[in-house]
């Protein structure tokens, strides 16, 4: 994808409404729009959560005062859920014990508590239970497509559960023997179900793929949901897309 396409589509995902909203419009993948929407939020989250943490008093106010969590988090532009978190945790409520509602909102008792944790759920795409599970499903389906086609292939490898422990970084899939890979031979797959930005491919280079070249020799990172067209190349390291495992 073009930077400039992918500007104006991470730009305009500002709510969850929007996601919906541009796949009418645009007939973009609701998926790749949620992807970029997540990456998105956490990113913010990240830099503004001590600022936002900043104003717990006042947020504390205006829910005792009837405000709702929802509408108390947007106006701060922040997670519905981590919204909930900063101000019954600073009204002494442990993370725990905030968790717990969260998960299991039935248990609360008081009945205006119930229905905000449980509207804060439902509409929180990145930090409520049910998106933390689709997170972690997307990862494994990523995983799964990728270990699909090296089983195609007749290509042997070992999986990160099977050599976890036995190396300080372990990749999703460490092959047995090199294969080449567009022009390079490739030792180990990593599989990223995201969408590689300037700002994702820098961390996950890294943190991640950087060591694993050490490690292992030169090796492979797919971003299932596409990259950047301008990322320019890392030593040792090809980054892939769904497009080349739909041709090979």
């Amino acid at each position: 994808m073009k930077y400039n396409e992918y500007k104006r589509l991470y730009d305009r995902l500002n709510k969850p409404s929007d996601i919906n909203k541009i796949n009418r419009q645009l007939n973009i993948d609701r998926e790749l729009l949620l992807v970029l929407y997540t990456q998105r939020i956490v990113r913010d989250t990240t830099r503004r959560f001590y600022k936002v943490k900043s104003h717990v008093e006042k947020m504390q106010d205006e829910w005792f005062s009837g405000r709702s969590f929802m509408n108390i988090a947007s106006t701060m532009q922040f997670p519905p859920v981590l919204t909930v978190l900063i101000i019954l945790g600073g009204n002494g409520v442990s993370k725990k014990q905030v968790w717990k509602y969260i998960n299991k909102p039935d248990v609360i008792k008081d009945l205006r508590l119930k229905r905000e944790i449980k509207e804060v759920a439902k509409n929180d795409l990145v930090y409520s239970p049910n998106a933390v599970n689709i997170q972690y499903e997307r990862g494994r389906w990523g995983e799964k497509k990728l270990t699909k086609w090296l089983d195609k292939q007749n290509i042997e490898y070992r999986t990160e559960k099977e050599i976890r422990g036995k190396f300080p970084k372990t990749p999703d899939c460490l092959l047995s023997e090199p294969i080449r890979l567009n022009g390079m031979d490739v030792n180990w797959i990593e599989s990223k179900a995201s969408f590689g930005d300037f700002i994702e491919i820098k961390r996950t280079m890294k943190r991640q793929l950087i060591p694993y070249t050490e490690l292992f020799g030169s090796g492979a990172v797919v971003y299932w949901f596409g990259f950047l067209d301008e990322v320019r190349p890392y030593d040792g390291i090809e980054i892939l897309d769904t497009s080349f495992f739909e041709i090979n």
